[in-house]
């Protein structure tokens, strides 16, 4: 057996079933996104993505990790969003991970996750796609540009248009989160996932401040 602390996994080597399992095992925790698509006929979906994350603040824009069937057929927030190119990405806090995992039942499709698990929408300003009442953050999206990289696997660049947000979640003069308000959920791996609630903060040094925590251990330590 050879030493994996030494040569680690060529991800060349593995099957991609054992390079998810170890990727999604490796970055953890992920953020979810619950995107909501209109599809053909106007009904809403709703799907949930773990491979996802905010990318930059100028332009605001998004990624999303969108899939394909096993026969390399678009799923349903992919082929809504190649049509119409608006949705609407949800935020997941403790309240709504039971209802967002229903949403990742194998619905057929054309059935609406959202009426089968009975969630209720609000309208949007900048998009037609309806966003969820239930959700502490919504995130009116349009697509920026789409990568694709594989016949199971494409990059969704997405422009944040609109932020909206429960009350009492932002305090709108500094623009901070209340976290403890907040309450997210983070993916993990499998069947598992982790609330947010043990934090620890870590300020960020400039080069001089560190300089002269450096000089200060040495003095403490001759």
């Amino acid at each position: 057996m050879s030493d994996m602390s030494t040569s680690g996994f060529s991800l060349r080597e593995l099957d991609p079933r054992d390079r998810y399992k170890l990727l999604c095992g490796v970055v953890v925790p992920r953020p979810i996104a619950l995107v909501t698509t209109l599809d053909e006929n106007g009904a809403v979906n709703a799907a949930p993505f773990s491979f996802f994350n905010v990318f930059s603040e100028n332009p605001p824009l998004i990624v999303l990790g969108l899939q394909h069937k096993p026969d390399h057929s678009p799923k349903d927030t992919t082929r809504n969003i190649h049509r119409d190119g608006e949705f609407v990405v949800h935020m997941v806090d403790e309240a709504l991970s039971a209802t967002m995992n229903d949403c990742a039942v194998d619905f057929p499709s054309g059935d609406s996750e959202v009426a089968a698990t009975g969630l209720a929408t609000l309208p949007s300003v900048d998009v037609k796609v309806p966003r969820l009442a239930a959700a502490p953050f919504a995130l009116e999206c349009r697509r920026h540009v789409v990568l694709n990289f594989s016949p199971d696997r494409e990059l969704l660049v997405g422009e944040v248009l609109r932020v909206h947000a429960r009350e009492g979640l932002v305090d709108e003069v500094n623009m901070y989160v209340d976290l403890d308000a907040y309450r997210p959920i983070g993916r993990m791996f499998g069947n598992l996932y982790t609330t947010q609630r043990d934090t620890f903060a870590l300020a960020r040094e400039s080069h001089a401040q560190w300089l002269a925590r450096q000089d200060a251990k040495e003095l403490k330590d001759a």
